[in-house]
Protein backbone atom coordinates (compact mmCIF):
# COMPACT_ATOMS: atom_id res chain seq x y z
CA UNK A 1 0.00 0.00 0.00
CA UNK A 2 1.44 3.59 -1.23
CA UNK A 3 2.40 5.47 1.95
CA UNK A 4 1.08 9.40 2.12
CA UNK A 5 3.60 11.69 1.43
CA UNK A 6 4.93 13.87 4.01
CA UNK A 7 3.03 16.49 2.31
CA UNK A 8 -0.07 15.15 2.85
CA UNK A 9 0.49 14.91 6.41
CA UNK A 10 0.98 18.11 6.75
CA UNK A 11 -0.86 20.55 9.11
CA UNK A 12 -1.64 23.90 7.21
CA UNK A 13 -1.23 26.43 9.46
CA UNK A 14 -4.27 28.20 11.19
CA UNK A 15 -5.19 31.40 9.71
CA UNK A 16 -5.66 33.17 13.43
CA UNK A 17 -2.07 32.74 13.88
CA UNK A 18 -0.75 35.92 15.12
CA UNK A 19 -4.16 37.43 15.31
CA UNK A 20 -5.43 38.84 18.23
CA UNK A 21 -8.70 38.41 20.15
CA UNK A 22 -10.54 39.85 22.85
CA UNK A 23 -13.06 38.08 24.76
CA UNK A 24 -14.89 39.66 28.24
CA UNK A 25 -16.33 37.26 30.19
CA UNK A 26 -13.92 35.00 29.27
CA UNK A 27 -13.41 32.98 32.88
CA UNK A 28 -16.14 30.46 32.00
CA UNK A 29 -18.63 29.08 30.17
CA UNK A 30 -19.00 30.17 26.27
CA UNK A 31 -16.31 33.07 26.93
CA UNK A 32 -13.93 30.21 28.36
CA UNK A 33 -14.77 27.95 25.86
CA UNK A 34 -14.14 30.73 22.72
CA UNK A 35 -11.33 31.28 24.36
CA UNK A 36 -9.94 27.51 24.28
CA UNK A 37 -10.92 27.18 20.75
CA UNK A 38 -8.88 30.17 19.40
CA UNK A 39 -6.04 29.18 21.16
CA UNK A 40 -6.06 26.63 19.55
CA UNK A 41 -5.98 28.27 16.58
CA UNK A 42 -2.93 30.00 17.68
CA UNK A 43 -4.57 33.31 18.11
CA UNK A 44 -3.65 36.00 20.40
CA UNK A 45 -5.69 36.43 23.28
CA UNK A 46 -6.91 39.53 25.65
CA UNK A 47 -8.86 37.86 28.80
CA UNK A 48 -11.26 40.12 30.57
CA UNK A 49 -13.58 39.90 33.54
CA UNK A 50 -14.51 41.20 36.91
CA UNK A 51 -12.25 38.50 39.46
CA UNK A 52 -9.15 38.87 39.01
CA UNK A 53 -8.46 35.91 40.33
CA UNK A 54 -10.89 33.77 37.84
CA UNK A 55 -8.70 35.72 34.86
CA UNK A 56 -5.78 33.75 36.40
CA UNK A 57 -6.66 30.36 36.31
CA UNK A 58 -7.92 30.88 32.96
CA UNK A 59 -4.78 31.88 32.10
CA UNK A 60 -3.05 29.44 33.66
CA UNK A 61 -5.64 27.01 32.19
CA UNK A 62 -4.95 28.46 28.59
CA UNK A 63 -0.91 29.18 28.79
CA UNK A 64 -0.01 25.36 27.35
CA UNK A 65 -1.40 27.15 23.74
CA UNK A 66 1.41 29.12 23.98
CA UNK A 67 0.26 32.26 22.55
CA UNK A 68 0.28 35.31 24.03
CA UNK A 69 -2.51 35.67 26.73
CA UNK A 70 -3.05 39.33 28.18
CA UNK A 71 -5.90 39.27 31.43
CA UNK A 72 -6.81 42.34 32.42
CA UNK A 73 -10.10 42.91 34.56
CA UNK A 74 -12.58 44.99 33.53
CA UNK A 75 -16.30 45.94 34.72
CA UNK A 76 -18.00 46.75 31.33
CA UNK A 77 -20.58 48.48 32.85
CA UNK A 78 -18.10 51.45 34.17
CA UNK A 79 -16.45 53.59 31.12
CA UNK A 80 -14.02 54.17 33.49
CA UNK A 81 -12.94 50.53 33.77
CA UNK A 82 -12.93 50.13 29.99
CA UNK A 83 -10.94 52.53 29.04
CA UNK A 84 -8.18 50.79 31.60
CA UNK A 85 -8.74 48.05 29.65
CA UNK A 86 -7.89 49.63 26.75
CA UNK A 87 -4.68 51.56 27.88
CA UNK A 88 -3.41 48.26 28.59
CA UNK A 89 -4.59 46.84 25.93
CA UNK A 90 -2.67 49.62 23.49
CA UNK A 91 0.29 48.91 25.27
CA UNK A 92 0.93 45.21 24.01
CA UNK A 93 -1.10 45.38 20.69
CA UNK A 94 -1.62 47.95 18.25
CA UNK A 95 -4.51 46.07 16.24
CA UNK A 96 -7.30 43.82 17.00
CA UNK A 97 -8.95 41.27 14.60
CA UNK A 98 -11.53 39.56 16.61
CA UNK A 99 -13.81 40.97 19.26
CA UNK A 100 -15.78 38.57 21.57
CA UNK A 101 -18.82 40.37 23.71
CA UNK A 102 -19.34 37.44 25.67
CA UNK A 103 -19.93 39.25 29.25
CA UNK A 104 -23.97 38.90 30.07
CA UNK A 105 -25.83 38.46 33.32
CA UNK A 106 -29.34 36.20 34.14
CA UNK A 107 -31.74 37.01 37.25
CA UNK A 108 -33.85 34.96 38.98
CA UNK A 109 -37.08 34.16 37.36
CA UNK A 110 -39.97 37.04 38.07
CA UNK A 111 -42.89 38.85 36.83
CA UNK A 112 -42.27 42.57 35.61
CA UNK A 113 -44.21 43.54 38.94
CA UNK A 114 -42.13 41.75 41.26
CA UNK A 115 -38.62 42.74 39.30
CA UNK A 116 -36.65 45.16 42.07
CA UNK A 117 -35.39 47.94 39.45
CA UNK A 118 -31.66 47.68 40.86
CA UNK A 119 -31.42 44.30 39.27
CA UNK A 120 -33.59 45.72 36.29
CA UNK A 121 -30.87 48.14 35.97
CA UNK A 122 -27.92 45.71 36.36
CA UNK A 123 -29.10 43.40 33.91
CA UNK A 124 -29.33 46.49 30.79
CA UNK A 125 -26.18 47.66 32.24
CA UNK A 126 -24.22 44.86 31.99
CA UNK A 127 -25.83 43.11 28.56
CA UNK A 128 -26.35 45.88 26.26
CA UNK A 129 -24.49 49.22 27.94
CA UNK A 130 -21.38 46.82 28.55
CA UNK A 131 -21.85 45.92 24.72
CA UNK A 132 -21.33 49.34 23.57
CA UNK A 133 -18.52 50.47 25.52
CA UNK A 134 -16.39 47.78 24.74
CA UNK A 135 -17.30 47.39 20.84
CA UNK A 136 -16.94 51.75 20.80
CA UNK A 137 -13.31 51.37 22.65
CA UNK A 138 -12.37 48.59 20.22
CA UNK A 139 -13.40 49.86 16.73
CA UNK A 140 -10.56 52.32 16.66
CA UNK A 141 -8.02 49.12 16.82
CA UNK A 142 -10.46 46.76 14.55
CA UNK A 143 -9.13 45.92 11.62
CA UNK A 144 -10.55 45.11 7.64
CA UNK A 145 -11.30 41.01 7.62
CA UNK A 146 -11.74 41.31 11.71
CA UNK A 147 -15.32 39.99 13.14
CA UNK A 148 -17.34 41.35 16.31
CA UNK A 149 -19.29 38.18 17.70
CA UNK A 150 -22.14 39.47 20.19
CA UNK A 151 -23.50 36.56 22.16
CA UNK A 152 -26.72 37.16 22.80
CA UNK A 153 -28.59 34.06 23.86
CA UNK A 154 -31.92 33.26 21.38
CA UNK A 155 -33.79 35.72 23.86
CA UNK A 156 -33.15 38.14 21.65
CA UNK A 157 -35.61 37.18 19.48
CA UNK A 158 -37.78 35.31 21.65
CA UNK A 159 -39.72 35.96 24.92
CA UNK A 160 -39.62 33.75 28.05
CA UNK A 161 -41.87 34.81 31.24
CA UNK A 162 -40.60 35.79 34.16
CA UNK A 163 -37.15 37.10 32.30
CA UNK A 164 -38.08 40.77 31.63
CA UNK A 165 -35.08 42.71 32.10
CA UNK A 166 -33.03 39.73 30.28
CA UNK A 167 -35.04 39.73 27.49
CA UNK A 168 -34.94 43.53 27.18
CA UNK A 169 -31.21 43.28 27.34
CA UNK A 170 -31.19 40.58 24.51
CA UNK A 171 -33.22 42.27 22.48
CA UNK A 172 -31.78 45.90 22.80
CA UNK A 173 -28.36 44.07 22.04
CA UNK A 174 -29.89 42.48 18.74
CA UNK A 175 -30.65 45.87 17.43
CA UNK A 176 -27.32 47.29 18.13
CA UNK A 177 -25.62 44.36 16.43
CA UNK A 178 -27.64 44.94 13.60
CA UNK A 179 -26.95 48.59 13.32
CA UNK A 180 -23.18 48.06 13.93
CA UNK A 181 -23.22 45.22 11.04
CA UNK A 182 -24.83 47.77 8.45
CA UNK A 183 -22.17 50.43 10.14
CA UNK A 184 -19.25 48.57 9.35
CA UNK A 185 -19.71 46.80 6.13
CA UNK A 186 -17.69 49.47 4.08
CA UNK A 187 -14.76 48.75 6.66
CA UNK A 188 -14.95 45.11 5.96
CA UNK A 189 -15.57 44.32 9.46
CA UNK A 190 -18.16 41.29 10.18
CA UNK A 191 -20.49 41.50 12.47
CA UNK A 192 -21.92 38.46 14.12
CA UNK A 193 -25.02 37.79 15.77
CA UNK A 194 -24.53 34.45 17.95
CA UNK A 195 -28.01 33.56 19.34
CA UNK A 196 -27.31 29.94 21.31
CA UNK A 197 -29.78 28.15 22.83
CA UNK A 198 -30.24 25.94 25.90
CA UNK A 199 -25.55 25.30 26.57
CA UNK A 200 -24.49 24.04 30.12
CA UNK A 201 -23.08 26.90 32.01
CA UNK A 202 -23.58 28.50 35.14
CA UNK A 203 -26.26 30.96 34.19
CA UNK A 204 -28.86 28.84 34.50
CA UNK A 205 -27.85 28.41 38.26
CA UNK A 206 -29.77 31.98 38.01
CA UNK A 207 -32.29 31.34 35.27
CA UNK A 208 -33.59 27.85 36.36
CA UNK A 209 -31.72 26.29 38.80
CA UNK A 210 -33.65 23.29 38.17
CA UNK A 211 -33.25 23.24 34.32
CA UNK A 212 -32.89 19.58 32.29
CA UNK A 213 -28.60 20.33 31.79
CA UNK A 214 -28.73 16.77 29.53
CA UNK A 215 -29.88 18.18 27.13
CA UNK A 216 -28.16 21.32 27.04
CA UNK A 217 -25.35 21.84 24.54
CA UNK A 218 -22.05 22.49 25.56
CA UNK A 219 -20.05 25.41 25.62
CA UNK A 220 -17.18 23.71 23.31
CA UNK A 221 -19.67 23.51 20.46
CA UNK A 222 -20.88 26.73 20.82
CA UNK A 223 -17.02 27.66 20.72
CA UNK A 224 -16.62 25.54 17.74
CA UNK A 225 -19.35 27.20 15.88
CA UNK A 226 -18.37 30.66 16.35
CA UNK A 227 -14.50 29.71 15.57
CA UNK A 228 -15.76 28.52 12.05
CA UNK A 229 -17.60 31.25 11.46
CA UNK A 230 -14.73 33.53 11.77
CA UNK A 231 -12.40 31.65 9.92
CA UNK A 232 -15.01 32.00 6.75
CA UNK A 233 -12.93 34.08 3.67
CA UNK A 234 -13.14 37.80 4.02
CA UNK A 235 -16.04 38.04 1.74
CA UNK A 236 -18.40 35.61 3.04
CA UNK A 237 -20.19 35.87 6.40
CA UNK A 238 -22.49 34.52 8.78
CA UNK A 239 -25.01 36.99 10.11
CA UNK A 240 -27.12 35.75 12.70
CA UNK A 241 -26.00 32.35 14.01
CA UNK A 242 -29.20 30.23 15.64
CA UNK A 243 -27.31 27.53 17.64
CA UNK A 244 -30.11 24.74 19.78
CA UNK A 245 -30.15 21.48 20.93
CA UNK A 246 -31.37 19.25 18.99
CA UNK A 247 -34.04 18.32 21.07
CA UNK A 248 -34.90 22.01 20.47
CA UNK A 249 -35.56 24.90 22.90
CA UNK A 250 -35.81 23.72 26.57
Amino acid sequence: MKQPSSKTLRVSPSRLRGHTALITGATRGIGLAIAHALAAERCNLILTGRDQSALTRASRELAPAKTKILSHPCDVRDPHSVDGLFRSVRKQFTTLDVLVNNAGIAHPNLPVEELPFPVWKDVLETNLDGMFLITQAALPMMTRGGAIVNNLSIAANRVFTGSAAYNASKHGALGLTNTLREELRPRGIRVIALLPGATDTDIWTTLWPRAPRLKMMSAATVAEAVVQAILLPANATVETMEILPTSGPL
